[in-house]
């Protein structure tokens, strides 16, 4: 089973961005995902940086996919989406249905990402027609679940399964934008506001508790997922790649322990329940 890194989730800097890629080339982590998967306005890096970022990932050795965006709004939009995925010479990772078809028109080998609704064995057999190598399963989802889908191809699965191991699970995509909404301000004049939350804003309840992590139009599990512990039952069962998320500078240091087989230090109340069929925030 590999160690796999996926496309960073929050906004930030230019700089920062190309820091952190730099030190993942000079890093052991064989898979990475990049590009951004959240929201269009978002535009630190325009695609030229992002191909320039997977040509030097790729020289470095890595497996590159470049991840698309999870919810088109507009025409434009696609037609965009549509001019990178064909001319961009890279794997993609698809977290809508009409990346999905992009990649299936120009026979594109794709991953199917944790955002796109594959809950049973005939969506994925479909998927894997159209050239699909990998899913990653739907972060809501158990191991119950991957175990019975599993058995309904007796244990010979023609794709890859990829599971989000650890990280800042994403729950939810919205029209509107939630950090945006909370700075007073309208969506379409955001000043992309949410460079100001490298790791999403907190929203607790009324008793303080921490519930939510705001990242745009993204909503995300405001505890941290942590299924290091699961990886040999993972991998007795037959799935290929685990998943860090990135959240932070640490996230290599993290992902290079994992390959090394190390403990990682667990982070504070994970919230591990959908992986055991119960309640996401629980702390299993």
């Amino acid at each position: 089973m590999q160690i796999s890194l996926g496309p960073l989730l929050y906004f930030w800097s230019k700089d920062r961005i190309f820091d952190f890629y730099r030190q993942v080339a000079e890093s052991n982590i064989p898979v990475v995902y990049l590009g951004e998967a959240v929201c269009t306005r978002r535009r630190e890096l325009k695609f030229k940086d992002y191909l320039e970022l997977a040509t030097m990932l790729k020289e470095a050795g890595k497996e590159v996919y470049l991840s698309t965006l999870a919810l088109l709004e507009t025409p434009s939009e696609y037609t965009e989406l549509k001019r990178q995925i064909e001319t961009c010479g890279f794997k993609i990772e698809a977290n809508d249905m009409a990346a999905v078809y992009v990649a299936k028109e120009n026979n594109i080998p794709f991953v199917c990402g944790p955002s796109i609704n594959n809950y049973n064995s005939s969506s994925l057999c479909k998927m894997q027609s159209w050239g699909m190598e990998r899913f990653v399963m739907p972060v809501e989802l158990s191991k119950d679940w991957l175990n019975k889908v599993i058995d309904s191809y007796e244990g010979k699965l023609p794709f890859g399964i990829e599971v989000f191991g650890y990280g800042h699970s994403p729950l939810a995509y919205s029209a509107r934008c939630f950090t945006a909404r909370h700075k007073g301000i309208a969506k379409d004049n955001c000043e992309t506001v949410c460079i100001e939350y490298p790791k999403g804003l907190l929203a607790q309840t009324q008793e303080d508790e921490p519930l939510l992590r705001l990242n745009g139009i993204q909503t995300q599990a405001a505890a941290c997922t942590d299924l290091s512990r699961e990886i040999e039952v993972m991998r007795q069962m037959g799935v290929t790649h685990f998943r860090v998320s990135p959240t932070g500078k640490n996230t290599i240091e993290i992902a290079e322990a994992l390959i090394a087989g190390q403990p990682i230090p667990t982070p504070a109340n994970p919230c591990n329940g959908y992986w055991h069929g119960e309640a996401g925030f629980e702390n299993n």
